[in-house]
């Protein structure tokens, strides 16, 4: 070796040297503000491997977005808000719908023209048939209202009608009426479906609306999965690409070193392998990017073509959950909730059923009114005539084989068993309820611990890299701390998914904003 390439070499480390001593104060001096930030009471902690003080600029072309962005963005434009929004419509008009029911129906009904032309067969008095022309228009007018008894399961209407019958091969017109009718019909010691409509349908209704607003929570957990997802992807390619720029300046350093004889020949292989890893790496953390930011966009709705850089979100949320407060919210807000006592009341509808369809069918049927016919319109309607109708029908069963007392024993077993799973399902909502509070104040315990793992790596990091430089570190050892200070990093970003996963995982499970202490309203 000569002395000029000696020289080259030892300029090379001293000027590396100095410039990892630098950084290595720089990282020192950010984790020093760090500290001071969390002796007074911040529990923010960023790590300096990931977050710089001053952000570097943005493209032309690239989208900065925050957490809370992407949240909302997926909430007013992406296709399952839009599929929220319209099984909300759909249960609004089910519910007008059911409203209808209970409202007076007013409808008008005719025959407007009646007209045939035929012949038919008539019957003569001595049994023969004969066939007679028949030429005629039988037109007819009816307006009627009707209004349903919710109490009682009946039904009252009224009506008026008109009738015109024309007989043209006799050259004769005849008409038929009912000034004004009124009349009830109903049903005797059958199941009344009005009365637990109005029981039930309230409660369907009050549960679809809370089902729109978790459908939209919903959406918030799964925005934030796919935020992370990206975030974590471009976290990788930041590692990656570092590790390549790393490993190829060291590489350098060892190249120097074994023509100076100071490495051996199985360290520059290891070093050569190890780049071309860190390239492969580069690679893979692209193309995981590129399908982590298509999921976003396509979740989101986001149409432009633009890249994406996400911002880092804070490590916590000025907030406190009380397992009491969570636990009220709950089953005041949720779907679920309000589920179970509309499963309990359906029950007792289908025992209610089961005991009214008991085989005997009874119906009364009255009618009041006033008919008349006559050769003109306005004498149908002079002194009409009046008619009265009552009418009671029945049907009781002699020998059913048991049936009805089977229908009443099975729907009684069916209330017990939705009793029983509806108290099961009670249990199992209050626990989850329990854990996810539980979970939220443990992910923020690991978020801070994680924060100060990825501190240390990054240290130690530093530190191996100065020793591999000073030939006082093996390139086993120097890959080891690669590899830590990775991890770290990687486990920082999953620490922050979790704890925004558990953030919007307790708001879908109470439907309340804790950060606002007010329930979620749309």
């Amino acid at each position: 070796m000569n002395i000029k390439t000696f020289f080259i070499g030892a300029v090379y480390i001293a000027v590396l040297f100095s410039f990892d001593q630098a950084f290595a104060k720089g990282v020192q001096a950010s984790q020093t503000v760090q500290a001071i930030a969390l002796v007074q009471g911040s529990h923010s902690v960023q790590p300096p491997g990931l977050v710089q003080s001053a952000q570097p600029p943005v493209p032309a072309d690239t989208l900065r977005l925050e957490l809370k962005e992407v949240v909302a963005m997926a909430k007013e434009q992406s296709i399952a808000s839009k599929q929220a929004a319209t099984l909300k419509e759909t249960r609004y008009w089910e519910w007008m719908t059911y409203k209808s029911n209970y409202q007076p129906q007013l409808s008008l009904k005719g025959i407007l023209p009646g007209y045939s032309k035929s012949s038919i067969s008539v019957q003569q008095p001595d049994g023969t048939i004969d066939f007679r022309s028949v030429h005629n228009n039988n037109s007819s007018l009816d307006l009627s209202f009707s209004q349903r008894i919710s109490q009682t399961g009946g039904t009252i209407y009224g009506s008026t009608s008109l009738q015109r019958f024309d007989d043209f091969d006799r050259n004769n017109t005849l008409y038929n009426g009912v000034p004004y009718g009124v009349g009830l019909v109903q049903p005797l010691f059958q199941f009344n479906s009005l009365k637990w409509d109005r029981r039930i349908e309230p409660l369907k209704y009050t549960e679809s609306q809370q089902a729109y607003i978790e459908a939209m929570e919903q959406i918030s957990i799964n925005a934030s999965a796919y935020f992370f997802d990206l975030l974590l992807a471009q976290v990788d390619l930041q590692i990656a690409e570092t590790n390549l720029n790393n490993t190829t300046a060291i590489q350098k350093i060892a190249d120097t070193k074994f023509e100076m004889g100071k490495v051996s020949k199985n360290e520059i292989l290891q070093l050569q392998l190890e780049a071309l890893k860190a390239e492969k790496a580069v690679g893979i953390a692209k193309r995981d990017m590129e399908v982590a930011t298509y999921n976003l966009k396509a979740y989101t709705g986001l149409q432009n073509t633009d890249k994406i850089k996400l911002s880092l979100p804070k490590s916590t949320v000025a907030m406190k959950v009380v397992i009491e407060k969570a636990l009220t919210e709950a089953f005041q807000n949720r779907s679920d909730a309000i589920a179970f006592n509309r499963k309990l009341e359906e029950a007792k509808r289908d025992v209610a059923k089961a005991k009214g369809d008991n085989g005997i069918n009874a119906t009364l049927n009255a009618n009041l009114g006033f008919a008349k016919s006559g050769k003109s319109i306005g004498s149908v309607y002079e002194s009409p005539k009046d008619q009265q109708l009552l009418q009671l029908a029945i049907e009781i069963p002699i020998l059913d084989w048991g049936r009805q007392k089977s229908r009443r024993k099975t729907a009684l077993a069916n209330q017990q068993f939705t009793q029983y799973a509806v108290a099961q399902d009670k249990q199992n909502f209050t626990q989850k309820i329990i854990t996810e509070v539980n979970l939220f104040e443990m992910m923020k315990g690991q978020l801070l611990l994680n924060a100060r793992a990825e501190q240390i790596a990054a240290e130690k990091y530093q530190i191996a890299k100065e020793r591999y430089v000073l030939g006082d570190l093996s390139i086993t050892d120097l890959s080891i701390a690669f590899q830590e200070n990775d991890q770290a990093k990687r486990d920082y970003i999953n620490s922050l998914r979790d704890f925004w996963g558990a953030y919007y995982q307790l708001r879908y499970l109470s439907l309340f904003d804790f950060e606002k202490n007010e329930k979620i309203k749309l």
